[in-house]
């Protein structure tokens, strides 16, 4: 017998249906729409703000003691325009024999209206319309962001023709063995091998290194990817539908779709507790008729136990501390999108982290300044002529060089004479001297006896340390060495080692980034467990992996690259600074000030709310048990009955609101 959760899933699938209707294919000329579901498009986003207005309009002449008709005639429009949807597909799945909890919901509060306590009741309903309604405006959202990932491949390339001619074509038909000419800022059109030219390329949104890569012939390229200042030559070498970012907005839709909804606690539990008072229900009313009782009073006695029976107290249970706790976290900078979400956070007993953008702040730096004994240069004039002959190039490099001169205020002098060769690096005129500035390997392949020198060995020292080395010359002679690397995060070590006592386990590193580059931010932070060189799949491969050893994986990351692995992993958290919109969309919780302090907290804050949670459920299990066995055993008055039912309600309520105290806020670097 199917479940009501997959009455509300099939519910949700055919209003995203109406939302994003499924038409055939545009032609290869008229790429598909790229625009952001507009939240009113939604269905129940329209249901439930009509159900809050009018509920909020009810509710000032209700509490002023104005004319029943009004009040009355507006609760009525609440309970119809916030109900109506809940109850209909309730009704449906009776039909195929499931009870959904959220017609009970829809009976309790029109129970309560039947009574008199027409608040309750239509507060009830607009609680539960509001929720349906965000969980479609999140789905919506995500949705956007897997097809708004496809913008990252270009919609047409320049493929070369045997006769030595070129043609502009629909990225989408090119095919395996095609020759496509990438020009300097293009992005590649399809995954292949360079066959001629050599440039930079910048793979970030793929394997997630913070610098772009030398690419020469025989180097495999990946579609959507940035070409740097030269022009290469690619031979196709995958079809465009199964690229590398094709697989990855595959993986991110299937993840989405088969990673199982965790369920509160009353959900997991609903359909029997359903049942079960429904079943109690009615006994309560016809046992005592059958025994010739009147009419009137069995009626009464079955209200009442509707009323003390009913779940409000232990819907009331779970969500005051969750939502408290998602308040809380957003304050200090983490948006936890649902309840659900919050709860996940608190389950988790393995954490895998990325590097670039992650551990790391995902922007190169200057770390050495390195001048050459002998060479007639102090760190200051080696930096001030390096950012002098970088100052126009565009490169991260460039950038890391020129902007550490400008923090220590530096005077460039003009350039001259600028030239850029990709993967050697720049060659300027700066005070009458001819600088050059690039990769050691390549700058000193011509000087057979640099493998000794001074020089040589400040590089190889460099990196060795992980630093990517670049080697001054001025005049065609070595004069030193600068170091830049991705600098580490302040707060890196110590969030690995408050993850470490959270989960009873050290956190794993996931990078697509070198095997060098990933060991030596892993030993700066204690992490021992390192993958690199990752693609997006073998990400997701490990989190699956440990997923089916019975793990509640929490993956960390913030690029494109690690968009799917946060998608099956069983919580995910995004960066917000750097974070692309795909990984910020996927990504169960976002940090948005950038804090990675922020996510043991945060896990932190989830057990608490969880073991709140258990204490509202004793609570409104005891103030249940005790209503019911009054009114089954005795005769429980009905307004003490009520008040009994609001009572447990507003103490779980309270108990829960606990959690929007500041002091809530775990601090885990000193737990």
């Amino acid at each position: 017998m199917p479940s009501s959760l997959d009455q509300r899933d099939r519910r949700r699938d055919r209003h995203e249906r109406d939302a994003h209707p499924r038409e055939p294919a545009p032609p290869a000329a008229a790429p598909p729409s790229r625009t952001r579901t507009r939240a009113l498009a939604l269905p129940e986003v329209r249901w439930a703000l009509a159900s809050l207005a009018l509920f909020l309009l009810a509710l000032v002449p209700y509490l002023a003691d104005g004319p029943a008709w009004l009040w009355g005639t507006l609760f009525a429009a609440a309970y119809a325009t916030g109900g109506w949807e809940p109850g209909w597909e309730g009704l449906k799945a009776l039909r195929e024999r499931t009870l959904d909890v959220d017609l009970l919901m829809v009976v309790a509060a029109l129970g309560a209206a039947a009574i008199g306590q027409v608040l309750d009741g239509a507060l009830l309903i607009v609680i539960f319309a509001t929720s349906g309604a965000l969980e479609a405006v999140a789905t919506a959202r995500t949705e956007d962001s897997v097809r708004g990932l496809l913008d990252l491949a270009p919609a047409t390339a320049t493929r070369l023709l045997p006769d030595g001619s070129e043609e502009m074509v629909d990225a989408e038909v090119l095919a395996v063995g095609d020759t496509v000419l990438v020009r300097p800022g293009e992005r590649i059109g399809a995954d292949g091998r360079v066959v001629g030219g050599a440039s930079e390329v910048d793979q970030a949104t793929i394997t997630g290194e913070p610098l772009p890569v030398v690419k020469e012939t025989g180097d495999e390229v990946f579609a959507g990817t940035v070409n740097g200042t030269g022009a290469l030559r690619v031979r196709v070498g995958r079809d465009p539908s199964d690229s590398v970012i094709a697989r990855i907005v595959r993986m991110v839709e299937e993840a989405s779709r088969t990673k199982a909804p965790t369920q509160l606690f009353i959900e997991k539990v609903e359909q029997r507790y359903s049942v079960s008072m429904v079943l109690a229900t009615l006994a309560v009313f016809g046992v005592p008729l059958a025994f010739g009782d009147d009419l009137t009073s069995a009626l009464l006695r079955a209200m009442t136990f509707m009323i003390v029976a009913s779940p409000c107290a232990v819907v009331l249970s779970t969500m005051p501390p969750l939502l408290s706790a998602i308040a809380n976290a957003g304050r200090h900078g983490v948006l936890a999108k649902s309840a659900v979400v919050m709860e996940r956070l608190g389950q988790v007993d393995a954490v895998a982290l990325d590097k670039t953008g992650t551990l790391t702040e995902g922007t190169p730096r200057l770390t050495d300044v390195r001048p050459v004994p002998g060479g007639g240069l102090d760190a200051d004039a080696l930096l001030r002529l390096a950012a002098a002959a970088e100052h126009e190039s565009e490169h991260p490099l460039a950038r890391a060089v020129v902007g550490a001169a400008r923090e220590r205020g530096l005077v460039l002098a003009a350039a001259e004479g600028f030239t850029a060769a990709p993967g050697r690096g720049v060659t300027a005129t700066v005070e009458g001297r001819r600088i050059e500035i690039g990769s050691p390997a390549r700058l000193l392949a011509d000087d057979p006896d640099a493998s000794g020198d001074e020089h040589a060995r400040v590089v190889r020292e460099l990196e060795e340390a992980g630093k990517t080395a670049v080697a001054v010359l001025r005049d065609g002679e070595p004069v030193g060495v600068l170091g830049v690397a991705d600098r580490l995060r302040p707060d890196a070590a110590a969030t690995v080692a408050a993850l470490t006592r959270l989960t009873g386990r050290a956190p794993v590193l996931l990078t697509g980034d070198n095997e060098r580059a990933a060991r030596q931010v892993a030993e700066r932070v204690g992490i021992t467990d390192v993958r690199a060189g990752l693609l997006p799949e073998e990400k997701v491969a490990a989190v699956r992996a440990w997923e089916a050893e019975g793990r509640r994986v929490l993956v960390v990351g913030d690029g494109v690259n690690d968009a799917p692995a946060l998608a099956a992993a069983h919580c995910g958290v995004a960066m917000g600074r750097a974070g692309s919109d795909l990984a910020l969309e996927t990504a169960d919780a976002v940090v948005v000030r950038d804090e990675l302090a922020a996510v043991p907290a945060v896990v932190a804050l989830s057990r608490t709310a969880h073991r709140l949670v258990v204490q509202n459920l004793v609570i409104a299990g005891a103030f249940i048990a005790v209503l019911v066995a009054w009114d089954l055993i005795g005769t429980l008055p009905l307004p003490l009955g009520v008040a009994g039912h609001e009572g447990s309600t507003v103490l779980v309520g309270l108990n829960g609101l606990r959690l929007l105290r500041t002091a809530a806020w775990p601090r885990p670097a000193a737990r």
